[in-house]
């Protein structure tokens, strides 16, 4: 009787032993994630933190500089869907760690160039794996956290672009204010080595994680409800960029600060995006639209209280946090609808979230730019983000008006 006792208390040990083995691989494989999509969050944010630094160091304007913020938005875009696509059979460890190997050279590159069109051309080269990334990214998390929660896994390596946003960013600006822009760059790419590492080691290798045939993935580029998703991401979102962009000018230029509350100011951005993309992360999974509509209407009206009343020091951070925090509660509700519009092409969606949000970035810059440079004044920018979002908003409705309901997860 003892012994039988003795037997199934060793047996609850070992069960307790290997789920526990287990949880801990599980959340290696998602630090891994995360820490990837921090170095690329690290990588894009950075650059509009130290905007004004490449702009002096190469001697150009600021408007003029933010083409190759704009670069590295084109580069995403247009590698989200070309990457995703030529590397379709390919497991998506593979893919990730391939990815990363890239990433790593595009910011070498950024850290040598010598004008702006050498320095640009690095950044769209920088730019290229970020969309493969996360659509692969999102495809090893909902593996890991299981189905039904596709909303919670994009947003788990999501987490650490917003993480970017709060550490990384401001480090690295602090980096390149004392030791010289380039070496923000060369920061970064060390960044990237270790994430190389942290994949390597702790990505599953399993026949799970396979890719598909290129067909099946081009099939969903038929499906109206995803362009038609694809464009409220890049019309709406573009406000986050419309604004950050130009927080270093806000900070010194409008309210007079010294430099060094840039970082600062960069942080509350990436707090409110941090935690907004917890919160989008929940809605999600749970309601088809609502995160989507909440983000965007809460942030016209952040929006319109930074462009009137952003001379205030309190009002500007206040301002920066909130716009950080509405627009990312909409992000995760994008994805899932993207997904469940081509539930056979999972990647693929992923990667063309993140090349509709880097349409966003490129909108956004340029549209902050175009209202700068016309005299409007530097908070003018946020009112181009306003009637971008905006515009988003409406298009949604329309979207929803004429569109089939998306449909629920698939089970399993």
């Amino acid at each position: 009787m003892h012994e039988k006792a003795f037997e199934a208390q060793c047996r609850s040990v070992e069960v307790h032993c290997t789920d526990r083995h287990q949880r801990s691989r599980r959340s290696l494989t998602l630090f891994a994630l995360a820490l990837g999509s921090f170095c690329i969050g690290t990588s894009e944010f950075a650059s509009m933190g130290i905007l004004q630094l490449f702009s002096s160091s190469l001697g150009i304007s600021l408007p003029t500089a933010t083409n190759a913020i704009t670069a590295y938005a084109f580069g995403v875009v247009i590698g989200a869907p070309a990457v995703t696509l030529a590397a379709a059979s390919l497991n998506r460890r593979s893919l990730l760690l391939c990815l990363m190997v890239l990433f790593v050279v595009g910011n070498v590159l950024s850290s040598q160039a010598a004008n702006l069109g050498m320095f640009a051309a690095a950044r769209f080269i920088s730019g290229l794996p970020q969309g493969a990334y996360f659509g692969a990214g999102a495809v090893v998390a909902s593996y890991i956290v299981g189905p039904g929660k596709g909303g919670r896994a994009f947003a788990i390596v999501m987490t650490g672009l917003t993480v970017a946003t709060i550490v990384g960013s401001p480090i690295a600006t602090f980096l390149g204010q004392h030791l010289g822009w380039r070496n923000t760059y060369l920061a970064v790419s060390g960044l990237g080595a270790l994430a190389f590492v942290a994949l390597f080691a702790w990505v599953p290798r399993t026949d799970a994680l396979r890719g598909g045939p290129v067909v099946q993935e081009l099939s969903a580029l038929r499906k109206g409800a995803v362009w038609g998703t694809m464009l409220v991401a890049a019309l709406g979102v573009a406000s986050i960029f419309a604004v950050y962009t130009f927080i270093g000018p806000f900070v010194t230029d409008v309210v007079s600060l010294d430099r060094a509350w840039i970082p600062l100011a960069l942080a509350l951005f990436g707090i409110g995006m941090t935690l907004g993309n917890l919160v989008g992360g929940q809605l999600a999974d749970r309601y088809p639209c609502r995160g989507l509509v909440l983000g965007y209407g809460a942030a016209l009206v952040v929006l319109a209280a930074l462009a009137t009343g952003g001379g205030s020091v309190w009002v500007l951070m206040t301002a920066l946090f909130g716009v950080g925090a509405t627009m990312m509660i909409a992000i995760p509700t994008i994805q899932v609808r993207l997904t469940r519009s081509a539930p056979e092409a999972p990647t693929l969606m992923g990667a063309m979230n993140l090349a509709s949000l880097n349409v966003a970035n490129a909108i956004g810059a340029w549209g902050g730019g175009l209202a700068i440079a016309a005299g409007m004044g530097l908070l003018a920018a946020a009112w181009a983000g306003f009637v971008l979002t905006l515009l988003g908003l409406v298009v949604f409705g329309l979207t929803l008006r004429r569109a089939p309901p998306i449909a629920e997860p698939l089970p399993g």
